[in-house]
């Protein structure tokens, strides 16, 4: 196919550019009948997925069957509120399909253990299977539209392409062992990094398992936040590599933002609709670290946040083991604790301070205690009483002087950028 790739980085790619590409995407595969849409899930609402999922609805359902499957990895079903929301009445209930994780894949292949001990350098010599939700093998569609945001990521370094399907549609051992690959390697050196070594392994399994042999396009889009509007700046089309390339080169510059000290105290928000758990909200950790000084303080108001993973299992290893750090968690997981659950394991070691810094957690009592909180490692903050000195509807982005001369540095958007300190 030819690729599509347009950039508007000052004022943003309009509703009659975007409906255009998408035209011209689309007079490339006339004669399909069966089509199969995976979009984000509603954590990445600032994605503009939403909407392109909305256009590409409308264009195809006129001729063909059209399924939508969020790329939901292990994060839990949307509600039809959150569907609502990012597909308006535009794609019907009966189109959206759930991807179980658990049990709705099937296996391609695997990664050599050879391979992720180069990419690695050592630290995980392990094999790990490929495996992507069947109907992408035997749901008999005639194409299949990737969907979904380049932006920094703490796992994979810059988030989307091949991620997309090998977690987003994925199984157990992809998820767990990728991540936890990453982990092991080191989460601050893969942040904001295009060839990151999760990204080599999805990179190993699109080529071996996906590349000619499955009619998957990627849509690729860059997005910013302006006074609570999403701005698209970037959209990348194509079957290869370079639409994602592309894609992060822009990332990289709109959405890294590159601060000139380290801040004592951080305070970052997550919305309530967006980011329900510490399993996803964690983001306001992960994003942020980087502009913590040692022996300093990260707030997170975290309104909505009522558990701590994104589903029974994940969400009992969290309170059992705690974001103890990960001398303590590696050490755990060569006991064998987390066999089959390695991206737990991850997790609690990417959302650790490794005791640089302090986090506090400021939740709604009556979603999260103050005795929950402080059982997985955090501290906590009553949320009602601390969002009355760090108001997130009077504090903006950046560094702020409180009325008692207090410094922070504030973060509205954690999931849409990764801020750092170059030194």
């Amino acid at each position: 196919m030819k690729e599509l790739y347009l950039t508007e980085e000052e004022n943003g790619i309009s509703a009659a550019q975007l409906e255009e590409q998408l035209g011209v995407l689309l007079e490339q595969w006339p004669e399909v009948k069966k089509v199969l849409i995976i979009p984000p899930d509603y954590t990445r609402c600032y994605s503009y997925a939403g909407v392109i999922t909305q256009i590409l609805y409308k264009k195809l359902s006129q001729n063909a069957v059209v399924h939508v499957m969020p790329a939901l990895g292990t994060h839990m079903a949307m509600d039809d509120e959150e569907l609502y929301k990012f597909f308006g009445d535009v794609v019907p209930k009966e189109a959206i399909l759930v991807h179980h994780w658990q049990t709705d894949t099937v296996r391609l292949g695997y990664v050599p253990a050879d391979v992720c001990s180069e990419i690695s350098e050592g630290l995980f010599p392990e094999q790990i299977d490929v495996e992507v939700n069947h109907l992408l093998i035997d749901g008999g569609y005639d194409l299949i539209l990737s969907v979904g945001q380049v932006v920094p990521h703490e796992v994979v370094g810059m988030a989307n392409y091949s991620k997309n399907i090998f977690v987003g549609t994925g199984g157990r051992e992809m998820i767990n062992k990728s991540h936890m690959l990453s982990a092991i390697c080191g989460m601050e050196k893969a942040l904001g990094v295009v060839d990151s070594p999760a990204r080599k392994v999805y990179d190993y399994a699109q080529q071996h398992f996906i590349d000619g042999k499955l009619p998957l396009v990627y849509l690729q889009t860059v997005t910013t936040r302006k006074e609570d509007t999403t701005i698209l700046h970037g959209l990348y089309i194509g079957q290869s590599r370079k639409p994602f390339e592309l894609a992060a080169e822009l990332a990289q510059k709109l959405n890294i933002f590159h601060v000139e000290r380290r801040a004592k105290k951080v305070v970052t928000y997550l919305d309530p609709e967006e980011l329900k758990t510490t399993w996803v909200g964690n983001k306001g950790i992960y994003r942020t670290r980087m502009v913590v000084a040692d022996g300093g303080e990260l707030v997170v108001l975290a309104p909505g946040v009522r558990a701590f993973g994104e589903n029974e299992e994940m969400d009992r290893m969290t309170r059992k083991y705690g974001y103890t750090g990960t001398p303590h968690i590696l050490d755990l997981y060569r006991q064998g604790v987390f066999e089959g659950r390695l991206m737990s394991a991850a997790h609690l070691m990417q959302g650790s301070s490794e005791g640089r810094f302090t986090v506090t957690y400021a939740t709604k009592p009556e979603n999260l205690s103050k005795e929950e909180i402080e059982s997985v490692g955090y501290q906590w903050a009553d949320y009602n009483e601390i969002s009355k000195r760090y108001n997130p509807e009077t504090l903006k982005d950046g560094w702020n002087t409180l009325p008692d001369g207090e410094e922070i540095y504030y973060v509205g958007t954690p999931a849409l950028g990764l801020w750092k300190v170059d030194d």
